[in-house]
Formats: C-alpha cells, sequence, structure tokens
C-alpha cells in the first residue's frame, strides 16, 4: 500500500512501554491536530486517531487517543474523504 509513512513512538499500554505507530494522514481541525495511525508498517493495520493535546512551542507532541463516539466518527469522515482525494490522485 504504502511505504513512505512517517514513524511515531508513543509510551502506551498499563506498563508504560513504547509503541510504534505510522501516519497514514494528518489534519487540523479549529486549531487542533489529529493524526490517523496504524501499528502496521505497511499500513495496512487497525487504524486510530489520535488528538495533539500539546500546546503551541512545546518541543514534544502530547497525543490521546480519540475515544468519544461522535468525535471519532466525523474525524474517520474526514480521514476517509481525504484518502479517497489521494486515491484518485
Amino acid at each position: 500500500m504504502m511505504s513512505d509513512l512517517s514513524k511515531i513512538t508513543l509510551e502506551a499500554g498499563p506498563n508504560g512501554e513504547e509503541v510504534d505507530f505510522y501516519v497514514l494522514e494528518q489534519t487540523r481541525i479549529a486549531g487542533v491536530d489529529y493524526l490517523l495511525v496504524t501499528e502496521a508498517p505497511d499500513g495496512d493495520g487497525d487504524a486510530y486517531i489520535l488528538q495533539d493535546l500539546s500546546k503551541d512551542g512545546e518541543e514534544e507532541a502530547l497525543y490521546e487517543f480519540v475515544e468519544d463516539d461522535e468525535q471519532l466518527e466525523a474525524l474517520s469522515k474526514v480521514f476517509i474523504q481525504m484518502l479517497d482525494d489521494i486515491a484518485l490522485v
């Protein structure tokens, strides 16, 4: 599928272990950055949406999984449209 995906490493899980995620797409809505990520380096795994909670000027980003159903549904539609637009190119 995709070959040059950007990789980010997050502390996740109950023990704070590091997990690599590959960025499929990103967008900014109402001043907030969101990432569509997967754990599969080829881009074919389960997808998750992360919200950037860091403040402007902070060196490290602070991401949180989007878990609110309404927000998740709305963001999913945005990312689906973005990916569809890429597929048409």
